[in-house]
């Protein structure tokens, strides 16, 4: 991309295609923070199991 190569339609493709890579791995990692810091409040103080709330399982 920076030797100018590729066309600007295929470096916006390309651009465009890793921002939404970017936005997906940030929901994953939001995701698993979430688990860790449900985690570590259960072990800290009430042993109860909590479920976890996603993305995924608030669809159903």
């Amino acid at each position: 991309m920076e030797t100018g190569e590729l066309p600007l339609e295929k470096m916006l493709s390309h651009y465009e295609d890793g921002m939404r890579l970017a936005q997906a791995c940030q929901g994953k990692l939001t995701e698993a923070e979430l688990k860790i810091e449900q985690l570590e409040k259960t072990i800290a103080g009430d042993l109860a199991v909590k479920p976890v709330k996603t993305a995924d399982s608030e669809d159903e």
